[in-house]
């Protein structure tokens, strides 16, 4: 279990993260929403530990997250992988050595750019591809990629870290809304079949309900809905959003999956 206790982050004396706690059981797949700047990607940055807490604890299972340091600190960022908005591909690679890059931390960043990678990589790797439907993409440069098949090309990236939890920051803002149907299938997969935790970041509030199991909602730092998605009715959505959100669309029954079968066909 991925346990917060109290965290929270100050930039310049502003509180961007304000003592949040929160529990997360193994397995589950829970959606962070909010406002732009509610905080939500400094609490994620936090629990992969890419930015430190001014105050507060992170546990996960026996593990003090919030007090690693050096070899330590980076076997929890490879148990604890992160999927970025801006997809972070080394775009003149070929896509198969960035999926392969996920192995990082077990050779050192000269290694594996000496070409270190076993052969056995390089399989896991296409297999990770083929799971996530590009493998025929594998030996193109990463730049010649669609954004969705790039952040794709990241969540394969992300499994070869073979990791306990996901963390994914707005991993469809920049997506038309095919491909960002295909990148929360591919993550619900993931989550269901490997039992993967994952927390993932999101604007859109349908998604969000059609995907999470839970639904985290924070305001100026701190957490105000803690629940399922069908609790979110228009008075715990003007304490996430403020009282000035439209509530028309966000308060119609929550989709499906299949009901974006329309975006397939965008």
């Amino acid at each position: 279990m991925l346990i917060l206790e109290s965290l929270g982050k100050q930039f310049d004396g502003r509180a961007a993260v304000d003592r949040v706690t929160l529990r997360v059981a193994r397995g589950q797949m829970l959606g962070v929403i909010g406002r732009s700047g509610a905080g939500k990607s400094t609490l994620l940055r936090m629990i992969n530990r890419l930015v430190d807490p001014t105050s507060g604890l992170i546990r996960h299972d026996d593990r003090l997250v919030s007090a690693l340091k050096g070899r330590e600190l980076m076997r929890w960022r490879a148990a604890c992988a992160m999927i970025f908005q801006q997809f972070n591909l080394v775009g003149r690679l070929d896509v198969v050595t960035n999926v392969m890059l996920g192995r990082l931390n077990r050779h050192g960043f000269l290694g594996s750019m000496a070409g270190a990678f076993s052969a056995a990589e390089r399989a896991v790797a296409l297999q990770a591809l083929d799971r996530l439907g590009i493998a025929q993409t594998a030996l193109q440069r990463a730049e010649t990629l669609s954004g969705g098949q790039q952040q794709r090309v990241a969540i394969a990236r992300a499994l070869l870290q073979e990791p306990e939890i996901l963390l994914a920051d707005e991993p469809i803002a920049s997506l038309d809304p095919r491909s960002s149907k295909l990148v929360m299938d591919a993550l619900r997969r993931i989550n269901r079949d490997d039992k993967i935790t994952v927390i993932v970041n999101l604007h859109d509030l349908d998604i969000a309900r059609a995907y999470c199991d839970r639904i985290v909602g924070l305001a100026n730092g701190s957490v105000v809905f803690n629940g399922a998605p069908e609790d979110l009715d228009s008075q715990a959505l003007e304490t996430i959003y403020g009282h000035d959100v439209e509530t028309g669309s966000l308060l119609d029954e929550p989709r499906r999956p299949t009901d974006f079968r329309v975006w397939a066909a965008a």
